[in-house]
């Protein structure tokens, strides 16, 4: 079981590096990709919030390794994945965890990237750089994540079928 949620962790991450170096908008010094944020909620609701972690991170390296991401992807995308993965695992519920994951990455991966950029930026960056970026990026793919999630669970329950079956 562990090496089969580490492999969708693998294909997922595979997913996300590639379909967010071609569906991105550049917002400031900050990329937004809502693939990012659609894949941190499906891997959070089928492989819970440690693999949804490992994902993000897995993606972040990545896409700062090949020029298609910035050092702000890692904060956003993990806080969003953890936030995404944690609801989900005590609620069950898909709309809870897609708010995880706009709250986690809109709102408190914005708040954490804030003194990154004032570290490593020489320009005076401003907090509202980040908040409408981030929260534009990870609404978009929470939603369209939550439409993934709704069609796969009905699929799954007409069939009488897991994911891990």
């Amino acid at each position: 079981m562990v090496l089969k949620k580490w492999l969708y962790t693998a294909m997922l991450i595979a997913i996300s590096f590639v379909g967010s170096s071609f569906i991105f908008v550049p917002v400031g010094f900050a990329k937004i990709a809502p693939v990012q944020h659609l894949v941190n909620l499906v891997s959070a609701v089928i492989l819970g919030p440690g693999y949804a972690v490992a994902q993000a991170f897995g993606t972040s390296v990545l896409r700062n390794l090949f020029g298609t991401g910035t050092v702000f992807a890692f904060p956003g995308s993990m806080v969003g994945a953890l936030c995404a993965g944690m609801l989900y695992k005590y609620t069950k519920k898909f709309w809870l965890a897609a708010v995880g994951e706009i709250v986690g990455t809109g709102i408190l991966g914005a708040l954490i990237c804030y003194p990154i950029a004032r570290l490593f930026l020489t320009q005076q960056m401003t907090i509202w750089v980040f908040i409408p970026s981030f929260f534009l990026s990870s609404l978009i793919g929470a939603l369209i994540g939550f439409a993934i999630l709704r069609k796969m669970d009905t699929r799954l329950k007409l069939t009488n079928r897991s994911l891990f079956d």
